[in-house]
């Protein structure tokens, strides 16, 4: 039991060290990637300190398997370059007992991980999005990007060479209007101003001293060009997420969903899909129910037509009316109408299926980059005792080229997994499977007393030309 906790003493000082090493690494990357939208812009400092706290939760998940795999390493390399490995043997102490207390605690992690990535992530970021409307309400600028052209809103492209820190003013304004198909439209200003109706549905830019542009795309000889002292131009604001600041207002995506929320939109989706279905497979079984000339079918299903009357005698000639010839109108009609529903239909299905593949696939990793932790224990522990270095700088370069290895893999297989290409479960889960498989081969070696690989097993796969010659065999040199 000593031995035990003297084994998880090792684990947690390089897993405290690595943990606070990724989340500032994490952390400085966002605030390099999101510093030009927040830092300038007269933002509240709490504002801004609440969302980067509430944005540490993915980094939480994202550094406590890599946290995992970097303490694996540097506590068994440590153990194996102080001898005490080889002391824990000798007492009788196999490399599997030596792993134990490191797989549970592994668990726990994971079991918490899942808690967390479950309840406390999805959460975290729907606030985080609310966050960045209320923000967005206040300071409107904040999505407009000085010197870059702005796309947020439909039908509009919006460039300001010129910001300003305390208020909602611009200037040097270009604005291509794509709203309407038969015209283009370019509007340039000196300056302006940006505010919002009071319902903050629409988006108002006030404009002063500048030009409009407008040329005809039909024939492009209609050109007209317009000076002006002061112009307004009201937007739709949707493109700016400019909604009521209430957190239940707003729709979550599959990011702000725990796995129990989105396997219930799955089977509503499913059964939304297979009601879709039935309709289809109706509308195609009877194509032609309750049509014909007469407005009515037979008790089999075909048309029913009405018998003309005969002429009355000395009267004038009967009119015979192109009764067939409805028919096929008739039939051609409805025909158009049951393709134009099947399709309707079928996209539909198409809709739900795609989103049950995009939930399906966020539900696989709630559970598979927790599961992560146990498998880069079997990962760490043979490959530290083989290295047989405890620093950081060796545990932090062969950690982060397995997790670079099973990040690849992970974002790939849900690129693959979205368009369903292959399973959401292969995707989500083929790392792991992978790199586990490596592990515990990796375990099982160096528990059987067999320290190293033998490379020279894989020679075969590789081409002739790029074998080395090898020393000569004892049987073909006769000896």
């Amino acid at each position: 039991m000593r031995l035990s906790f003297h084994i998880l003493r090792a684990h947690a000082g390089p897993f405290l060290f690595s943990f606070v090493t990724l989340m500032f690494v994490f952390l400085l990357q966002f605030l390099m990637k999101f510093a030009d939208q927040l830092v300038g812009k007269g933002l509240n400092s709490l504002v801004i300190g609440e969302l980067i706290t509430l944005s540490l939760a993915w980094m939480v998940v994202l550094a406590v398997p890599m946290s995992v795999l970097v303490s694996a390493l540097m506590a068994f390399g440590s153990l194996s370059a102080q001898n005490e490995v080889t002391a824990m043997k000798a007492g009788g102490m196999s490399l599997y007992r030596m792993i134990a207390p490191v797989f549970i605690a592994s668990m726990i992690l994971t079991l918490l991980l899942i808690q967390f990535d479950n309840n406390v992530l999805p959460e975290a970021n729907h606030r985080v999005k609310v966050l960045m409307v209320d923000i967005r309400k206040v300071k409107p600028t904040l999505a407009i990007v000085s010197g870059l052209f702005s796309q947020d809103i439909a039908g509009y492209s919006i460039l300001a060479r010129k910001t300003f820190e305390h208020s909602n003013d611009l200037e040097g304004i270009t604005i291509y209007d794509y709203t309407d198909p038969g015209t283009n439209v370019v509007v340039t200003a000196e300056r302006g101003t940006v505010t919002f109706t009071p319902d903050q549905r629409k988006l108002i830019m006030d404009l002063y001293n500048g030009e409009i542009h407008q040329l005809g795309t039909a024939t492009l000889h209609e050109y007209r060009k317009m000076r002006y002292a002061r112009h307004r131009i009201v937007m739709n604001a949707e493109g700016f997420d400019f909604e009521r600041s209430n957190e239940n207002a707003f729709g979550r995506g599959d990011r702000e969903l725990s796995a129990q929320d989105m396997q219930h939109l799955v089977d509503s989706l499913e059964q939304a899909n297979a009601a879709a279905l039935e309709q289809v497979v109706r509308n195609e079984a009877y194509p032609f129910a309750g049509f014909g000339p007469s407005g009515s079918a037979g008790r089999d299903g075909g048309w029913a037509f009405r018998e003309l009357p005969a002429p009355r005698p000395g009267g004038p000639p009967a009119v015979n009316p192109p009764v067939h010839e409805q028919a096929v109108q008739l039939a051609l009609n409805r025909a158009h109408s049951m393709a134009n529903a099947v399709d309707n239909q079928m996209m539909l299905i198409k809709y739900n299926r795609d989103q049950i593949n995009q939930y399906t696939v966020e539900i696989h990793k709630k559970y598979a980059i927790p599961v992560a932790c146990i498998v880069f224990v079997f990962i760490g522990a043979p490959l530290g005792i083989m290295a047989r270095r405890g620093t950081f700088a060796v545990a932090a370069s062969m950690s982060f080229g397995f997790f670079l290895l099973y990040w690849a893999s992970l974002i790939g297989g849900e690129k693959l997994a979205d368009r369903a290409i292959i399973p959401a479960w292969v995707g989500m889960w083929g790392a792991n499977i992978i790199i586990g498989c490596l592990g515990i081969y990796l375990t099982l070696r160096m528990g059987r007393e067999n320290l190293f690989i033998n490379w020279l097993w894989f020679r075969k796969f590789l081409p002739r030309s790029l074998r080395n010659p090898g020393p000569p065999d004892e049987a073909q040199t006769g000896r």
